[in-house]
């Protein structure tokens, strides 16, 4: 629970503070997760738009609010059925492949674009702070035990009321 937590505190700056800043011809230009996407979908680069928006502000907030819903119904604590906590646990999962793809696209970024002093860039406070987003929840989810979940289920079941055995038929 607390790494879940410690990623949705990270999630703020990684999404307020610029994750790129690029030096073009001496003007400096810092841009936020949001911002690049913004920008990618006025210049018509709509699919990197949506990947961007997918990979970078949708999947991140899912994997968190998925996490924190399992550790609540470990705990007991939000009404639960062994279907839908096994999907919700196995989407976590696949959620957490694509966990690194803006952290390689800024790495790649910066490698390539490095063109002397026509245009330099550099990453931003809040490519640190979303690396940080990325390595808590891949952390939260590694050491998250279903077991925890499956326990719980199992405590449910001996708590539900029965009927005596002289009302069955």
């Amino acid at each position: 629970m607390a790494l879940v937590l410690a990623a949705a505190l990270m999630y703020i700056p990684a999404n307020l503070l610029p994750i790129l800043t690029t030096r073009e011809l001496g003007i400096s230009t810092e841009s936020t997760i949001l911002e690049g996407m913004i920008q990618f979908w006025k210049t018509g680069a709509y699919p990197i738009s949506i990947v961007i928006f997918t990979a970078s502000i949708m999947i991140p907030m899912l994997k968190i609010m998925a996490l924190l819903w399992l550790c609540a119904a470990a705990k007991g604590l939000v009404p639960h059925s062994a279907r839908l906590l096994g999907k919700v646990y196995w989407i976590t999962e696949l959620l957490g492949r694509w966990s690194m793809v803006d952290i390689f696209v800024v790495a790649i970024l910066v490698a390539m674009v490095q063109l002397g002093n026509y245009m330099i860039i550099t990453p931003g406070p809040g490519a640190l702070a979303f690396a940080g987003v990325v390595m808590l929840t891949m952390f939260a989810a590694m050491s998250f035990d279903p077991k925890l979940l499956w326990d719980q289920l199992e405590r449910d079941d001996y708590a539900l009321p029965t009927k005596p055995l002289s009302e069955c038929e």
